[in-house]
Protein backbone atom coordinates (compact mmCIF):
# COMPACT_ATOMS: atom_id res chain seq x y z
CA UNK A 1 0.00 0.00 0.00
CA UNK A 2 1.23 3.13 -0.86
CA UNK A 3 0.58 7.05 0.45
CA UNK A 4 -0.55 4.96 3.91
CA UNK A 5 -0.72 7.44 6.90
CA UNK A 6 -1.69 6.89 10.54
CA UNK A 7 -1.86 8.95 13.81
CA UNK A 8 -0.16 8.17 16.58
CA UNK A 9 -2.13 8.03 19.90
CA UNK A 10 -1.12 7.60 23.81
CA UNK A 11 -2.72 7.93 26.85
CA UNK A 12 -1.13 10.83 28.70
CA UNK A 13 -1.61 12.53 32.04
CA UNK A 14 -2.31 9.68 34.16
CA UNK A 15 -1.09 10.43 37.36
CA UNK A 16 -2.42 12.04 40.53
CA UNK A 17 -0.94 14.74 43.24
CA UNK A 18 2.95 13.37 43.59
CA UNK A 19 2.42 9.97 41.60
CA UNK A 20 3.19 10.14 37.86
CA UNK A 21 2.65 7.10 35.77
CA UNK A 22 3.47 8.02 32.03
CA UNK A 23 6.56 10.05 30.76
CA UNK A 24 4.51 12.74 29.50
CA UNK A 25 6.79 14.96 27.93
CA UNK A 26 9.17 12.63 26.02
CA UNK A 27 5.94 10.70 24.84
CA UNK A 28 4.71 14.14 23.23
CA UNK A 29 7.63 14.27 21.34
CA UNK A 30 6.59 11.09 19.61
CA UNK A 31 2.67 11.22 18.84
CA UNK A 32 0.13 12.68 17.10
CA UNK A 33 -2.60 13.02 19.29
CA UNK A 34 -2.76 12.55 23.16
CA UNK A 35 -5.78 11.00 25.15
CA UNK A 36 -5.41 12.95 28.34
CA UNK A 37 -6.85 11.19 31.44
CA UNK A 38 -9.44 13.90 32.69
CA UNK A 39 -9.64 12.81 36.70
CA UNK A 40 -12.20 9.91 36.97
CA UNK A 41 -9.64 7.01 36.26
CA UNK A 42 -6.30 9.59 36.38
CA UNK A 43 -5.18 12.74 36.24
CA UNK A 44 -5.97 15.76 38.44
CA UNK A 45 -6.65 19.36 37.25
CA UNK A 46 -2.58 20.44 37.88
CA UNK A 47 -1.63 17.88 35.38
CA UNK A 48 -4.30 18.60 32.63
CA UNK A 49 -3.22 21.98 32.58
CA UNK A 50 0.09 20.87 32.40
CA UNK A 51 -0.26 18.04 29.92
CA UNK A 52 -2.47 20.27 27.75
CA UNK A 53 0.27 23.41 27.82
CA UNK A 54 3.04 20.49 26.36
CA UNK A 55 0.51 19.35 23.47
CA UNK A 56 -0.58 22.51 22.46
CA UNK A 57 3.23 23.55 22.53
CA UNK A 58 4.36 20.76 20.43
CA UNK A 59 1.08 20.70 17.68
CA UNK A 60 -0.59 17.75 19.41
CA UNK A 61 -3.55 17.31 19.22
CA UNK A 62 -5.76 16.80 22.75
CA UNK A 63 -8.18 14.20 23.26
CA UNK A 64 -10.31 13.79 26.37
CA UNK A 65 -9.94 10.03 27.57
CA UNK A 66 -13.08 9.57 29.62
CA UNK A 67 -13.71 6.73 32.16
CA UNK A 68 -16.07 5.47 34.86
CA UNK A 69 -15.60 6.89 38.16
CA UNK A 70 -12.74 4.81 39.70
CA UNK A 71 -9.57 6.24 40.57
CA UNK A 72 -8.67 3.10 42.72
CA UNK A 73 -9.04 0.85 40.38
CA UNK A 74 -7.78 3.05 37.78
CA UNK A 75 -10.75 2.95 35.13
CA UNK A 76 -10.19 -0.85 34.67
CA UNK A 77 -12.89 -2.25 36.78
CA UNK A 78 -16.63 -3.27 35.60
CA UNK A 79 -18.71 -0.80 37.07
CA UNK A 80 -22.79 -0.42 36.34
CA UNK A 81 -23.55 3.34 35.82
CA UNK A 82 -27.12 4.14 34.84
CA UNK A 83 -26.76 5.85 31.58
CA UNK A 84 -27.85 9.62 32.58
CA UNK A 85 -25.58 9.58 35.31
CA UNK A 86 -22.41 8.27 32.67
CA UNK A 87 -23.80 10.79 30.27
CA UNK A 88 -23.51 13.66 32.66
CA UNK A 89 -19.52 12.34 33.84
CA UNK A 90 -18.88 12.05 30.53
CA UNK A 91 -19.79 15.54 29.59
CA UNK A 92 -18.04 16.70 32.22
CA UNK A 93 -14.84 15.31 31.95
CA UNK A 94 -15.29 16.80 28.65
CA UNK A 95 -15.86 20.14 29.67
CA UNK A 96 -12.98 20.14 32.63
CA UNK A 97 -10.43 19.02 29.73
CA UNK A 98 -11.61 22.06 27.31
CA UNK A 99 -11.04 24.62 29.85
CA UNK A 100 -7.33 24.29 30.18
CA UNK A 101 -7.05 22.68 26.37
CA UNK A 102 -8.09 26.61 25.53
CA UNK A 103 -5.90 28.47 28.22
CA UNK A 104 -2.88 26.64 26.28
CA UNK A 105 -4.25 28.14 23.14
CA UNK A 106 -5.92 25.05 21.65
CA UNK A 107 -9.42 22.58 21.97
CA UNK A 108 -10.41 18.96 23.04
CA UNK A 109 -10.26 17.58 19.41
CA UNK A 110 -11.98 13.91 20.15
CA UNK A 111 -13.04 11.95 22.76
CA UNK A 112 -11.97 8.25 23.58
CA UNK A 113 -13.53 6.05 26.52
CA UNK A 114 -10.82 4.07 28.71
CA UNK A 115 -10.42 1.23 30.44
CA UNK A 116 -13.47 -0.90 30.95
CA UNK A 117 -15.82 1.75 29.69
CA UNK A 118 -13.79 1.28 26.63
CA UNK A 119 -14.53 -2.51 26.80
CA UNK A 120 -17.87 -2.10 27.93
CA UNK A 121 -19.21 -0.16 24.91
CA UNK A 122 -18.01 -2.20 22.18
CA UNK A 123 -21.00 -4.22 22.65
CA UNK A 124 -23.26 -2.35 25.49
CA UNK A 125 -26.11 -0.48 23.40
CA UNK A 126 -27.22 1.52 26.14
CA UNK A 127 -23.61 2.74 27.60
CA UNK A 128 -22.67 3.06 24.18
CA UNK A 129 -25.91 5.74 23.95
CA UNK A 130 -24.95 7.23 27.51
CA UNK A 131 -21.60 8.02 26.14
CA UNK A 132 -22.89 9.95 23.08
CA UNK A 133 -25.27 12.01 24.72
CA UNK A 134 -22.70 13.06 26.70
CA UNK A 135 -20.26 14.24 24.00
CA UNK A 136 -23.39 16.09 23.10
CA UNK A 137 -24.07 17.46 26.18
CA UNK A 138 -20.76 19.09 25.96
CA UNK A 139 -21.17 21.07 22.82
CA UNK A 140 -19.67 20.85 19.25
CA UNK A 141 -19.79 17.79 17.37
CA UNK A 142 -16.15 15.83 18.49
CA UNK A 143 -14.67 13.19 16.95
CA UNK A 144 -14.77 9.29 18.70
CA UNK A 145 -12.18 7.65 18.86
CA UNK A 146 -12.73 3.36 19.45
CA UNK A 147 -12.85 0.06 18.11
CA UNK A 148 -14.19 -0.53 14.32
CA UNK A 149 -17.74 -2.00 14.77
CA UNK A 150 -18.15 -1.19 18.50
CA UNK A 151 -21.99 -0.18 19.35
CA UNK A 152 -20.07 3.14 20.65
CA UNK A 153 -19.27 4.10 16.49
CA UNK A 154 -23.14 3.04 16.06
CA UNK A 155 -24.38 4.91 18.02
CA UNK A 156 -22.12 7.97 17.14
CA UNK A 157 -22.72 8.03 13.25
CA UNK A 158 -26.60 7.33 14.43
CA UNK A 159 -26.02 10.76 16.44
CA UNK A 160 -23.77 12.60 13.34
CA UNK A 161 -21.10 12.36 14.59
CA UNK A 162 -17.42 11.80 13.44
CA UNK A 163 -16.16 8.25 14.40
CA UNK A 164 -12.09 7.33 14.12
CA UNK A 165 -11.53 3.78 13.94
CA UNK A 166 -8.49 2.67 16.47
CA UNK A 167 -5.75 -0.63 16.14
CA UNK A 168 -3.49 -1.64 19.10
CA UNK A 169 0.06 -2.95 18.15
CA UNK A 170 0.42 -4.14 22.09
CA UNK A 171 -2.36 -5.61 22.03
CA UNK A 172 -4.07 -9.50 21.43
CA UNK A 173 -6.69 -9.66 19.28
CA UNK A 174 -9.89 -12.07 19.33
CA UNK A 175 -10.78 -14.14 16.17
CA UNK A 176 -13.56 -11.42 16.11
CA UNK A 177 -11.58 -8.25 16.09
CA UNK A 178 -12.27 -7.47 19.66
CA UNK A 179 -9.38 -6.99 22.48
CA UNK A 180 -8.16 -10.02 24.50
CA UNK A 181 -9.15 -9.39 28.02
CA UNK A 182 -6.37 -8.21 29.90
CA UNK A 183 -6.27 -10.80 32.95
CA UNK A 184 -6.09 -13.27 30.08
CA UNK A 185 -2.43 -14.72 29.59
CA UNK A 186 -0.91 -12.89 26.40
CA UNK A 187 -3.79 -9.82 26.52
CA UNK A 188 -0.70 -7.79 26.39
CA UNK A 189 2.11 -7.98 24.13
CA UNK A 190 5.69 -7.16 25.40
CA UNK A 191 8.45 -8.44 22.72
CA UNK A 192 9.36 -4.87 20.96
CA UNK A 193 10.31 -6.41 17.65
CA UNK A 194 6.68 -8.26 17.45
CA UNK A 195 5.31 -4.21 18.52
CA UNK A 196 7.04 -2.56 16.02
CA UNK A 197 5.94 -5.43 13.63
CA UNK A 198 2.48 -5.06 13.94
CA UNK A 199 2.29 -1.40 14.23
CA UNK A 200 3.91 -1.38 10.36
CA UNK A 201 1.22 -4.08 8.98
CA UNK A 202 -1.42 -2.49 10.84
CA UNK A 203 -0.64 1.17 9.07
CA UNK A 204 0.44 -0.24 5.51
CA UNK A 205 -2.08 -3.23 5.09
CA UNK A 206 -4.78 -2.96 7.98
CA UNK A 207 -3.98 -6.31 8.96
CA UNK A 208 -3.24 -7.96 12.43
CA UNK A 209 -2.73 -11.44 13.63
CA UNK A 210 -5.39 -12.78 16.27
CA UNK A 211 -4.19 -14.59 19.64
CA UNK A 212 -4.96 -17.52 17.30
CA UNK A 213 -3.07 -17.21 14.39
CA UNK A 214 -5.51 -15.81 11.95
CA UNK A 215 -5.23 -12.95 9.72
CA UNK A 216 -7.93 -9.94 10.40
CA UNK A 217 -8.96 -7.15 9.18
CA UNK A 218 -8.58 -4.09 11.01
CA UNK A 219 -8.96 -0.65 9.08
CA UNK A 220 -7.54 1.98 11.80
CA UNK A 221 -7.00 5.51 11.21
CA UNK A 222 -5.09 5.88 14.50
CA UNK A 223 -3.02 3.44 16.27
CA UNK A 224 -2.20 3.21 20.26
CA UNK A 225 0.82 3.10 21.81
CA UNK A 226 0.59 2.45 25.45
CA UNK A 227 2.11 4.81 28.04
CA UNK A 228 2.07 2.97 30.94
CA UNK A 229 4.37 -0.12 30.20
CA UNK A 230 8.13 -0.08 30.52
CA UNK A 231 10.09 1.42 28.11
CA UNK A 232 7.26 2.88 26.51
CA UNK A 233 8.79 5.40 25.40
CA UNK A 234 11.28 3.92 23.75
CA UNK A 235 9.25 1.36 21.98
CA UNK A 236 7.13 4.38 20.82
CA UNK A 237 10.30 6.36 19.24
CA UNK A 238 11.12 2.87 17.11
CA UNK A 239 7.33 2.25 16.03
CA UNK A 240 7.42 5.65 14.27
CA UNK A 241 10.98 5.46 13.16
CA UNK A 242 10.09 2.09 11.68
CA UNK A 243 7.07 3.93 9.91
CA UNK A 244 8.36 6.91 8.87
CA UNK A 245 11.51 4.98 7.54
CA UNK A 246 8.82 2.51 5.69
CA UNK A 247 7.18 5.54 3.80
CA UNK A 248 3.65 5.68 6.35
CA UNK A 249 3.45 9.51 7.02
CA UNK A 250 2.43 9.71 10.49
CA UNK A 251 -0.20 12.69 10.97
CA UNK A 252 -3.04 13.30 13.34
CA UNK A 253 -6.53 12.45 12.26
CA UNK A 254 -8.60 15.39 13.88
Amino acid sequence: MTGASIDLNADLGEGFGRWRLTDDEQLLSVVTSANVACGFHAGDAPTMRRVCALAAGRGVRIGAQVSYRDLAGFGRRAMDVPPGELAAEVAYQIGALEVFARAAGSRVSYVKPHGALYNRVVRDEEQARAVVEGVLLAGGRLPVLGLPGSRLHACAREAGLPVVEEAFADRAYAADGTLVPRGREGAVIHDPDTVVDRSLSLARHGTVTSLCGRTLSVRARSLCLHGDTPGSVGLARRVRARLEEEGVRVEAFA
